[in-house]
């Protein structure tokens, strides 16, 4: 079967058939965008924009991600779990803080970690492992001076009742939560599985978390975000718990990229929205500068050329 969805395969080729034999980003810029008055462009909103290393970046270690991700003009990284970086909870506290200090020094920031913890188990065991498991990417995010842990929901086992599940998955991201806040960091709930993440489900998670003000959301641009009575009404049950947002190929027209982003400007939205682009290219750099441009295009604003990066 074709996989249409943002971020499938066809939308992959979509995007390098089209992005990668643009002149340039501003070419693929939303109709009527660049009609903006260069005043009216100037006064939006600049969200911080990063990238997934899943699966992009999957083979780069740290400076190769300083390296490129500086030259494509991201801000910052979520460094996603069992990729070449290395960035887990086994490292020892001399090399959390070489890992640090590497960012620290450049220009890109370590935006947040993104792990496969996850709470639906039917089995308690399976479920405390997770929660435990949450709780030592918490203390590894504040060792890095990160600021949050990316988990997500991801499935309804058939033989329970679904209330049971989400009031679970709700209560154990409670718990991760407060040990979350009490070590200064957030816990992020990726909008996430093909049953789950569904967004009535993610807003009964996050009642049974009691709204926990360490559970925070990443918005993760599903198809599914258009069901349910549709886009806006989506984004307003979930809008004032956005931490973070993963964004695929933006050339994909089935998904509104541009109400998102102008939604996200309007709210003064000081996250990291971050590309989540499969292994599309053998040049990841220069597909994550077409992502930037086009990202940039969309916000309406006007940014300096990218400078050549050091050999």
């Amino acid at each position: 079967m074709t996989d249409t969805r943002p971020g499938g395969a066809a939308s992959r080729r979509a995007f390098l058939a089209a992005g990668l034999v643009a002149p340039a980003a501003a070419a693929l810029a939303p109709t009527g965008l660049q009609a903006q008055s260069p005043a009216a462009a100037g006064a939006r909103h600049s969200i911080k924009l990063g990238a997934v290393t899943y699966n992009i970046a999957k083979d780069w270690d740290v400076p190769t991600i300083i390296k490129n991700f500086t030259a494509a003009g991201l801000d910052g990284v979520e460094l996603r779990t069992t990729h070449a970086h290395g960035v887990e909870p086994s490292l020892s506290a001399a090399q959390r803080a070489e890992v640090r200090k590497q960012f620290e020094g450049s220009a890109v920031k370590i935006a947040g970690l993104g792990t496969t913890c996850e709470y639906h188990s039917p089995d308690p065991a399976v479920v405390r492992k997770n929660i435990e498991e949450t709780k030592q990417w918490v203390q590894l995010a504040k060792d890095l001076g990160c600021p949050s842990v990316k988990v997500r929901p991801n499935g309804l086992p058939k033989d329970v009742p679904e209330e049971k599940t989400l009031e679970q998955i709700g209560r154990s991201i409670r718990e991760c939560a407060q040990a979350a806040t009490e070590a200064g960091v957030r816990i992020q709930l990726e909008v996430h599985g093909a049953e789950t993440q569904r967004v009535p489900r993610i807003v009964k998670i996050l009642t049974y978390a009691d709204r926990h003000p360490g559970f925070w959301l990443c918005w993760n641009s599903n198809p599914t975000d258009l069901m349910d009575g549709g886009f806006d009404k989506n984004f307003g049950l979930l809008k004032s718990r956005i931490g973070q947002v993963h964004m695929r190929d933006l050339y994909v027209e089935e998904y509104p990229w541009q109400r998102l982003i102008n939604n996200l400007q309007d709210m003064k939205f000081e996250g990291y929205c971050f590309a989540e682009l499969g292994d599309i290219s053998t040049d990841g750099v220069r597909v994550l500068k077409y992502f930037r441009g086009m990202f940039r295009q969309f916000e309406g604003i006007v940014t300096p050329p990218l400078t050549a990066p050091n050999a």
